[in-house]
């Protein structure tokens, strides 16, 4: 990979991984956009976290975390990841905005919900002392995404929202993200009916990035793999492709951050494309509200 120059004052661009890895201990990393397109693995990117978590320590072993907004416990995730061809080697522990739901829903046991989203996500319940029940019962929401993300938007959902407003039903909104890539196309998410609803005045609480709580989870896993306390928000290193969440959450907790410029971000950045490289980017950070500390194209050593 060609290296290129920092954006003057800015962000720096690095080549790769092993540019920075010797300064942290950690990695929180996102999954997709930055180890899979959605269709398949990007084979770098997990022999880049392989080759992480074979270098000596200082003074703990390196150790990565995957954090998802998948609104599913972490086995359905490891399992597509499987399929996809991503190693299991290149990671140490899985930890997904379904696991954060589930908790949360472990704090209510016997609640009637009614699942705002596709069945494919239904896992998410499983085991729960929950009563799945139709909207028009429902004491709380649980948002998982749209029933079909390939042709509907936030929009198709005016009506079920503005019903669930006039009885003040809470929402757990399951995958923060807006958006993810699949197969270079940005696909909805279950955070933009999050939104929808917060804008008419719906509760609801986040469950994942880029809040808190789940960093506080990353970092206390991270810990007890082997049997040690937190590490220091310093010397670890999350890596996304998503500023609003992947950025602006690990920022806000103190940790550093890197950027994949090929996700969600693509268009924008004009690397769509396999064979564009790239470019000055200053103007589009300056439009941003938060920047990350570094940038790479794509996660590689």
């Amino acid at each position: 990979m060609t290296e290129h120059p920092s954006v003057p004052g800015t962000v720096p661009i690095i080549p790769g991984l092993g540019a920075i890895a010797d300064r942290y201990d950690v990695i929180l990393c996102d999954v997709w956009g930055v180890l899979h397109d959605g269709t398949r693995a990007h084979v770098g990117a997990g022999e880049a976290l392989i080759r992480f978590k074979a270098r000596e320590g200082s003074g703990r072993p390196r150790r990565v975390v995957l954090v998802s907004n998948a609104p599913r416990p972490w086995a359905g995730v490891q399992a597509i990841l499987d399929g996809y061809g991503v190693p299991r080697a290149a990671y140490d522990a899985i930890l997904t905005s379904g696991d954060l739901t589930r908790s949360l829903l472990a704090e209510r046991p016997g609640e009637r919900i009614h699942h705002l989203g596709p069945e494919r996500d239904a896992t998410i319940f499983e085991g729960l002392d929950v009563q799945r029940v139709s909207a028009a019962e429902a004491t709380r929401i649980v948002c998982t995404g749209l029933f079909d993300d390939n042709t509907e938007t936030a929009e198709d959902y005016r009506e079920t929202l503005a019903a669930f407003r006039s009885r003040d039903v809470p929402m757990i909104c399951a995958n923060p993200d807006l958006v993810v890539e699949r197969n270079k196309k940005l696909i909805p998410c279950a955070g933009l009916i999050a939104e929808a609803y917060a804008a008419i005045g719906g509760s609801v609480v986040y469950a994942g990035k880029p809040y808190r709580p789940v960093y506080e989870a990353a970092l206390a896993m991270a810990g007890h793999l082997d049997g040690l306390a937190s590490p220091e928000p310093a010397r670890v290193l999350a890596v996304g492709d998503a500023l609003r969440t992947d950025i602006a959450g690990a920022a806000g907790y103190g940790i550093p951050n890197l950027l994949v410029a090929r996700g969600i971000h693509a268009e924008e950045l004009g690397v769509l494309a396999e064979h564009e490289t790239l470019g000055d980017i200053a103007h589009w950070l300056g439009r941003q509200s938060v920047r990350p500390d570094a940038i790479i194209e794509r996660l590689v050593w």
